[in-house]
């Protein structure tokens, strides 16, 4: 099976490592040329463009920051795709975006899966993401080596739009557990209390979330790098708000964040690291929540 890989950021770049590294063969591209030395050295082929990537693919793995831009790809790539050949979305998409650019390649023949990641970038890196599929079961078959090859937890959500809607819930608990984390540890830092071993007795307390385990670290170190931007968490929150008034669901948390997000963005800008969202506090105390011993990156 040889796949094309298209999209080469912060996750895409591991993702594509992953698979070359489990033998899969792959023709890569990204606009931005950095990840070229890192993936060539490890065997992958790296192409010029979309088009030239996908001569000959059995499947093109997509993974991108918005649903204009792999629109724009698919524009590019349909007319050069062999017959047959699958688009596998890793990017987080709206469902109705996902359904509307799925219809289009189904009319041309081709098979669509949608498997969107979750955990982080350091869990791609490792090939320990979280990977949430929706598509045909048949397909799905035919792709699991390659998603195995990506992450350790692969879930079959059902049809084409369950996966966008699982990750777009993981995304929205995220966000929401990042702003409670931060209150938290200002309450802390403003009770006296040291802040290595508040963060240390809340991880091992029922308050404890995989967000406090990891971005939690970043924040208390300063970096808040994750490798995640305000822009790409308030686009999941928009999808999350869709999704509440889709179902009547009233989303009082997630719209409270997604407000907060709001300010985070006008304050630090939208490429600013998505756990900055807690210096609003921090700026607005006048207190930071800096610790020693934690990471700038997670590994």
């Amino acid at each position: 099976m040889n796949y094309a890989f298209i999209g080469l950021g912060n996750l895409g770049g591991h993702l594509a490592a992953s698979l070359v590294n489990a033998g899969f063969g792959l023709s890569v591209h990204d606009r931005d040329t950095a990840q070229k030395d890192r993936l060539t050295a490890l065997g992958a082929t790296w192409a010029d463009s979309a088009v030239e990537a996908v001569s000959g693919a059995d499947a093109v793995i997509t993974c991108l920051p918005s649903p204009a831009v792999s629109e724009a790809v698919l524009d590019d790539i349909l007319p050069h795709l062999r017959k047959g050949a699958d688009w596998i979305e890793m990017s987080t998409l709206g469902r109705p975006e996902i359904l509307r650019l799925a219809d289009r390649m189904q009319a041309a023949g081709m098979g669509v899966l949608e498997c969107p990641v979750t955990g982080g970038v350091h869990l791609a890196a490792q090939g320990n993401i979280t990977v949430l599929v929706g598509g045909g079961a048949d397909l799905f078959a035919r792709h699991r080596p390659a998603m195995a090859a990506m992450g350790d937890k692969i879930f079959h959500m059902g049809p084409l739009g369950s996966a966008s809607l699982i990750k777009v819930i993981t995304n929205m608990l995220a966000f929401i557990h990042l702003v409670a984390d931060g209150e938290a540890l200002m309450l802390a830092k403003r009770g006296g209390l040291d802040l290595k071993t508040a963060w240390q007795a809340i991880a091992a307390s029922s308050g404890s979330s995989f967000v406090h385990e990891t971005e939690g670290q970043l924040v208390l170190n300063g970096s808040y790098d994750v490798a995640f931007t305000m822009d790409l968490a308030l686009k999941d929150l928009g999808f999350a708000m869709e999704f509440g008034r889709e179902y009547g669901v009233p989303l009082d948390l997630a719209g409270m964040t997604n407000q907060t997000f709001v300010k985070g963005r006008a304050a630090y800008g939208g490429d600013a690291q998505s756990p900055q969202i807690v210096k609003l506090l921090e700026d607005a105390l006048g207190t930071d929540l800096r610790a020693k011993g934690f990471p700038a990156r997670l590994e």
